[in-house]
């Protein structure tokens, strides 16, 4: 079925400093209406062995848990139309990206985007040319992406998050 989607708002804190970027949720999430809803999705999974909470916790707890440890979530794209789930269905002409720029202005503290597979870094690309910041892209933790081992993703994002957390002056908690 082909639909226009809407993501959603962004999960932030005053004190983030990392900004994960998905390209747009999946229609688990969609109807869920939370990021990274769908079962198969490793998100969670890798995100609460890092920061030592369990992924079958209530989603304000696990969003609370990524607060706390200066992890915002967002996606690039605010909405598009696209055919399923998968972001290879996305229509181009039919994206329009979230705001972004105006986001890392109000979170001064923000100084890494990590994306969460290469479409969202070439939709970054894309809409976001400009933008000054640095940024690394990680495996997806889609189900789609089921054919990387999950050790071998869990073991590049926690490397990205480890040293971008524990590049900040502060503690990171975890």
């Amino acid at each position: 079925m082909s639909g226009v989607a809407h993501g959603f708002p962004p999960l932030i804190g005053a004190d983030a400093r990392v900004l994960i970027l998905g390209s747009m949720p999946g229609l688990a999430s969609l109807q869920a209406q939370r990021y990274y809803a769908h079962p198969r999705n490793r998100f969670w999974p890798i995100l609460g062995e890092l920061l030592g909470f369990d992924p079958s916790l209530d989603h304000a707890l696990r969003v609370q848990a990524l607060q706390r440890a200066g992890i915002a979530i967002w996606d690039v794209l605010a909405t598009c139309e696209r055919r399923g789930s998968l972001d290879s269905a996305i229509a181009r002409d039919s994206e329009r990206p979230n705001d972004i720029p105006a986001l890392l202005a109000a979170h001064v503290r923000i100084e890494l985007l990590l994306l969460n597979g290469v479409r969202a870094a070439a939709s970054l690309r894309r809409h976001h040319p400009s933008l000054a910041i640095r940024t690394t892209t990680l495996p997806s933790t889609s189900p789609a992406n089921a054919s990387m081992p999950f050790a071998d993703q869990r073991a590049a994002w926690h490397r990205a998050l480890r040293a971008a957390l524990n590049r900040s002056g502060d503690q990171p908690h975890f």
